[in-house]
């Protein structure tokens, strides 16, 4: 009889793990379930550049002059100003370090700007619009003298679609919210603010995230291979990028907590990866005093959780060595200087709004970059007999739906801007157009300009009409008269709670009701991530419908501008609508236990969004990367180069480690070239996709993306740089990245199933 190893009974018992991901032995599911022990805690060098290896120079120098109760001063939180402060030394001119949400805008203060969520954000798949939006967001926190902004976000990054935190994100493909994470990084940091790159890492679901009276936190158990290439994935480019701090994340994973798992912390992100920063705990993530701070947490927040004068005993009693505390403040003020806070950085002008101050104006001119943006994440994805763009004779609009106005009262927590629509116990709530989400990651807007605020002036302006309906489900009159019918519909998700559904049988019906009495149906949806369209989407007279995301205050102007043709439509979808629910079998809910230990099994391995379609052979309503566009496209001459570099299929065991990883798994093995053509006659951006089928994993993978804008008739080449790790796969056994001798396909088209040009790509 054959006695499995622990780590094969672990696999069986998680129900076919092997066989759902193309493993073919018990080898291959490393550490399933079961997070190996990883020690001691790599000691931060600089060695990545010349700007950290300066940086901690100068931090070494400091340390060393430093108390222990001083070092561990710098490594806990504080109450305070700040929703996190670290503390200060000031003998030696060291301030405290004040962090504040959140990605997508400084949370709970006056006078800042409330941009486009992520999500939205991942739907313009313009990497130099996102860094202008990660600048732009930097200059605000660096404005308000805030040290740390917590984001940008890849975890969750969108495994369940009813996730409540996916808005948050940069989308369900680790290429795509790797690209984001890497633009928004380095926007932030241009502004001379500390980014800190969350939630680090498998923290895809709200459901028990923390511990309570029930027992422990959720854990989320998943393999190697799927770590590497789907979840650490998106965090390599912002740490390429030179991302400062890593924050840890509440799960248990592979059960152990997050901010205790010296696999992840010390493992991957400090050895594999390089990091050369500090990892913050999210908000009372810390379970352990000892075991986090030798697993490689660095801060604790937001106050001393288990450390302060603990930390300093375990130093002197030897359970914690003097070098991991060194290496914690170290890392900390690295970061500091790396960042060149110590020159001349503001002081924090960070108020509570119920005490008397004189406010800081951060916002300059965002409101015109947050209006472009909030257009070109728009995604048209139907349009009948171009009911979309109207013309100048379209005059008479009827707009219904509880998303068109701004609610009367949002305000219920002012630091916490509340919109869309609910229904708690039967009892219907209007918050009005949904603009952000909920929790930590909503932003406060200085105003918001609703779809029926700028319908008005765009109305007044042509001297046109308006009739309106914003609480019925059932209009009336139905005003027969009207050019066009706008119903706007929105999906409402927040941290806390997991989404209960992709749809309501309010707006469901409410669109249906309209679209009963309306020829020429229009459908504008804002919405926290997926939104099944299939209780209406048939409906011959729903001529056009738009997701429309969460744009920011600019809201209705950016709608607006792509209503009337001022802006053509280029956003696309970064997830996959399916046409049912049940589509997304089990990615659609969070895992519900009432077990003191609540666990969950990824054993869908790589497979999740549209590379989980790909493999079931399920059709999609729209799929990931959909989008439409008020003119046409070509594409044409594809072309594949190598470009000279080492395609052998491991790295140079000889080269150092630097932050990002292996130096060589940037360097560009291939180029991939094609052409694209304005065939119609309005102005607009393509968003040219390029994906790979690499040998044993997903048929197709996105590795490529460009945004590109074509005058009418106008061509113009683009290129797509294929690196070693765009076409490597994680080797569960060296634990290296591998590049396989073998044939890729490489596949450029308008999304991830309109596919134009082929080739092939030979490794040998």
């Amino acid at each position: 009889m054959k006695v499995l190893s622990p780590l094969a009974s672990i696999a069986l018992a998680q129900g076919t793990l092997c066989a759902a991901q193309g493993y073919t032995n018990e080898s291959e599911v490393p550490y399933y379930g079961r997070s190996p022990a990883v020690y001691p805690s790599p000691v931060g060098d600089g060695a990545t550049s010349s700007i950290w290896e300066s940086a901690y120079q100068r931090a070494k120098a400091l340390v060393s002059r430093l108390t222990d109760e001083e070092k561990s001063n710098l490594t806990r939180g504080f109450d305070g100003q700040c929703v996190g402060n670290t503390g200060a030394i000031p003998r030696l001119s060291i301030p405290s370090l004040c962090f504040s949400d959140a990605p997508d805008g400084v949370r709970g203060q006056e006078f800042v700007s409330a941009f486009p969520a992520g999500i939205h954000v991942a739907a313009t798949w313009d990497r130099s619009l996102i860094y202008r939006y990660g600048h732009a967001l930097g200059q605000e926190y660096q404005g308000k003298g805030i040290n740390v902004a917590l984001g940008p976000v890849a975890g969750p990054l969108g495994r369940l679609a009813r996730g409540g935190r996916n808005w948050e994100g940069l989308g369900a493909d680790p290429y795509l919210a790797g690209g984001g994470m890497g633009a928004i990084t380095k926007g932030i940091q241009d502004a001379g603010v500390i980014a800190s790159a969350k939630h680090w890492l498998l923290n895809e679901e709200e459901w028990r995230r923390n511990p309570g009276d029930m027992g422990e936190s959720l854990s989320s158990n998943a393999d190697d291979r799927t770590i590497h290439e789907l979840y650490v994935f998106p965090f390599m480019d912002a740490l390429r990028e030179g991302v400062g701090s890593v924050m840890c994340s509440y799960q248990r994973l592979n059960h152990s907590y997050g901010c205790q798992n010296s696999k992840l912390l010390n493992g991957i992100l400090k050895t594999e990866l390089g990091f050369e920063g500090f990892v913050v705990s999210d908000w009372a993530a810390q379970h352990s005093g000892v075991a986090s701070a030798n697993a490689g947490l660095d801060v604790v927040m937001p106050d001393g959780g288990f450390w302060g004068r603990n930390l300093t005993d375990a130093v002197a009693n030897g359970s914690v060595s003097s070098e991991r505390l060194d290496d914690m403040a170290t890392r900390v003020l690295a970061t500091w200087f790396y960042t060149g806070q110590d020159d001349g950085y503001p002081a924090p002008g960070v108020y509570s709004e119920s005490e008397k101050h004189d406010p800081i104006d951060v916002q300059a001119d965002h409101a015109t970059l947050i209006r472009e943006i909030g257009s070109a994440g728009t995604v048209l994805v139907k349009n009948v007999n171009n009911a979309l763009p109207f013309t100048n004779a379209t005059r008479y609009l009827s707009v219904y739906g509880y998303d068109a106005t701004v609610s009367a009262a949002p305000w219920a927590n002012p630091s916490r801007y509340g919109g869309g629509y609910e229904v708690n116990f039967g009892w219907t709530t209007f918050n009005g157009t949904l603009i952000t989400g909920g929790g930590s990651g909503g932003s406060t807007p200085p105003y918001v300009v609703s779809p029926f605020q700028a319908l008005q002036e765009r109305a007044s302006k042509n001297k046109g009409i308006l009739r309106w309906d914003f609480y019925s489900e059932n209009p009336t009159p139905a005003y027969v008269n009207s050019d066009a019918c706008l119903v706007f519909i929105n999906a409402y998700a927040s941290e806390a709670f997991d989404r209960t559904s992709l749809t309501d049988e309010f707006s469901d019906n409410l669109v249906r009701n309209v679209a009963a009495n309306c020829t020429n149906t229009i459908v504008v949806i804002h919405s926290t991530g997926i939104r099944t369209v299939d209780a209406w989407i048939d409906h011959p007279n729903v001529t056009a419908v738009l997701f429309a995301g969460l744009p920011g205050q600019e809201s209705g102007h950016s709608l607006v501008d792509i209503l009337y043709g001022d802006v053509s439509p280029s956003g696309r979808l970064p997830f996959t609508v399916a046409k049912n629910e049940s589509d997304y079998g089990n990615l659609l809910n969070s895992t519900v236990s009432f077990d003191a230990f609540p666990e969950v099994n990824f054993t869908e391995g790589l497979y999740i969004d549209y590379r989980a379609f790909d493999r079931d052979d399920i059709e999609p309503r729209f799929e990931f990367g959909f989008g439409l566009s008020y003119t046409t496209f070509e594409y044409s001459d594809l072309a594949i180069t190598a470009t000279g570099n080492s395609t052998s299929p491991l790295v140079d065991a000889n080269i150092a480690i630097v932050q990002g990883g292996h130096p060589q798994l940037w360097d560009v093995l291939f180029e991939v070239t094609c052409s694209i053509t304005n065939t119609g006659d309005v102005s607009s951006s393509e968003v040219a996709q390029l994906y790979v089928s690499i040998p044993d994993a997903p048929v197709r993978q996105l590795r490529g993306f460009e945004r590109v804008p074509l005058a009418p008739g106008e061509t113009k080449q683009i290129s797509f740089p294929l690196t070693r790790r765009d076409l490597s796969i994680w080797d569960v056994v060296d634990q290296q990245w591998r590049l396989q001798a073998a044939t890729y396909t490489a596949s450029v088209g308008a999304s991830s199933r309109i596919l134009h040009l082929n080739g092939t790509i030979r490794i040998e």
